[in-house]
C-alpha cells in the first residue's frame, strides 16, 4: 500500500513560504498575541465566496481585524428561526451575540457569478441546483430592474448586484439583536460594491450609491 501523502497544492505551499518570511515574520508578535487570546474584530464583513473580491485585501486589513463571511453572491437571508441549518444566519449569531462587533458591511462586486445566476436562461450547473436555490430571492427584484435597464445586460448585472446588496440590508433588520443593537447605536450597518477591473469601492447611503474616495 503506498503511504499516504499529506501536502497541499504547490502555489499554496509557496505562498506560505512567502507568508511565514514576509508577513508573518514583520508581524510575529501580533500573531502570537491573537493566537494566545480571544479574537476581537470590530468589523464583519458579508462577502462573495469570488476569488477576486477578498475583503482584507480591499481593505487592506491585518489579522485580527476583520469577521469575514463569505458565500455565493454575498447574500444574507431573512431570519428564520427553525431547526434548519444556516450557515449565514449562524455567522451572524456568532459575530454579533459572541464578538459584538460594531459593524457589519455587506459587499457586493462587480461580474458576480452569482447574481448573474439569478438572471441566466441558461440550465442550471447540476440537477441539484443548489445555486439556483441559494440566489432564488434575488430572482424577485429582476422584473424591476429589467424594467429600467431594458435589454442591456450589463446594466441588468450591475443594477442585481446593487439591489442584491440592499436586499441584504434589509434582511439584516430582520434579525431582532441586530435590529435592536442598531436602533441604540451599538451596530452599525453598512453596504460596498467594489469593482473588480477598476478597484473602486462604492458605498450604500440615502442618497444611493457613490463613489468612497481613494488617494
Amino acid at each position: 500500500m503506498a503511504a499516504s501523502q499529506h501536502h497541499v497544492p504547490d502555489a499554496l505551499a509557496a505562498g506560505y513560504q512567502r507568508f511565514r518570511e514576509g508577513r508573518y515574520a514583520d508581524e510575529r508578535q501580533r500573531y502570537r498575541e491573537l493566537g494566545s487570546g480571544a479574537q476581537r474584530p470590530a468589523t464583519m464583513v458579508v462577502a462573495c465566496s469570488d476569488s477576486r473580491s477578498a475583503p482584507e485585501t480591499i481593505f487592506d486589513a491585518g489579522p485580527g481585524e476583520l469577521f469575514v463571511v463569505r458565500n455565493v453572491a454575498a447574500l444574507v437571508p431573512p431570519y428564520a428561526p427553525d431547526s434548519a441549518a444556516h450557515a449565514a444566519s449562524a455567522a451572524l449569531e456568532y459575530g454579533v451575540l459572541a464578538l459584538g462587533v460594531s459593524s457589519i458591511v455587506v459587499l457586493g462586486h462587480g461580474r458576480c457569478g452569482g447574481i448573474a445566476a439569478a438572471h441566466a436562461e441558461e440550465a442550471p450547473l447540476s440537477a441539484t441546483d443548489f445555486i439556483g436555490t441559494w440566489v432564488a430571492g434575488i430572482r424577485d427584484l429582476v422584473p424591476a430592474a429589467r424594467a429600467v435597464t431594458g435589454d442591456d445586460r450589463a446594466a441588468l448585472q450591475l443594477a442585481l448586484e446593487r439591489a442584491s446588496v440592499e436586499r441584504s440590508l434589509a434582511n439584516l433588520r430582520t434579525f431582532p439583536w441586530i435590529r435592536s443593537r442598531e436602533a441604540d447605536g451599538r451596530l452599525g450597518i453598512s453596504g460596498a460594491w467594489f469593482d473588480i477591473a477598476l478597484g473602486e469601492l462604492q458605498a450604500h447611503g440615502p442618497d444611493g450609491w457613490r463613489r468612497v474616495a481613494a488617494g
